[in-house]
């Protein structure tokens, strides 16, 4: 009959808690790393205001939109302007336009990003259609808005100097429907059932 070395169950235990810490972490790796990009403009992330910026200079910049949807997104989506120019400090509103061509209701979420990337931490968003998920009905077409504002602040950054013009760009993802959306197409099913 063999025992167990004591010292062999706390390493094996010990490398069983480092192996589950490591698991929550990559589960806890994308909201995080979102966090962080949102608070710091990281990766042409864009940040978000509540209130409306009051410094507004004289210089314009150019303001082009892109849109795309990942590769099993059925959506239809695209800027409705191609760019603007707009005061630096200036509020804008922009609108971007997504078609739903299919016989079922498909959920979406937006990602975003600003390049140049440097351009991140002054670009501010104040309302933003990608904050929340958006739902769309079969054949509906929507026209969704953003508002915005560079900060003023670019012009007090010397690596922004160069910078005339940057590009918003969204990519939607196709995402689970909400219970109720999923609850509502059940029950229309049961009543196209009951009165056939």
């Amino acid at each position: 009959m063999t025992t167990r070395n004591p010292s062999n169950r706390r390493t094996a235990a010990s490398l069983f808690v480092v192996a589950g810490c490591m698991v929550g972490l990559s589960f806890a790796a994308v909201p995080l790393y979102r966090i962080f990009c949102q608070v710091t403009g990281f990766g042409g992330t864009p940040l978000r205001a509540d209130i409306i910026n009051e410094r507004v200079l004289d210089e314009t910049i150019n303001v082009r939109f892109d849109a795309s949807t990942e590769s099993k997104m059925p959506w239809v989506f695209k800027p409705v302007q191609k760019d603007m120019d707009i005061r630096i400090g200036e509020t804008g509103l922009a609108f971007y336009s997504a078609h739903n061509p299919t016989d079922r209701p498909i959920a979406g979420t937006a990602v975003f990003n600003v390049t140049p990337f440097k351009i991140g931490p002054y670009f501010v968003k104040i309302d933003c259609f990608c904050f929340t998920e958006q739902v769309l009905q079969p054949g509906e077409t929507v026209d969704m808005p953003v508002t915005f504002y560079v900060d003023p602040g670019i012009r007090d950054d010397r690596s922004t100097d160069e910078v005339k013009g940057l590009t918003l760009s969204y990519t939607f993802y196709e995402t689970d429907l909400p219970e109720g959306y999923i609850t509502a197409a059940r029950g229309d099913a049961k009543a196209e059932k009951s009165v056939n």
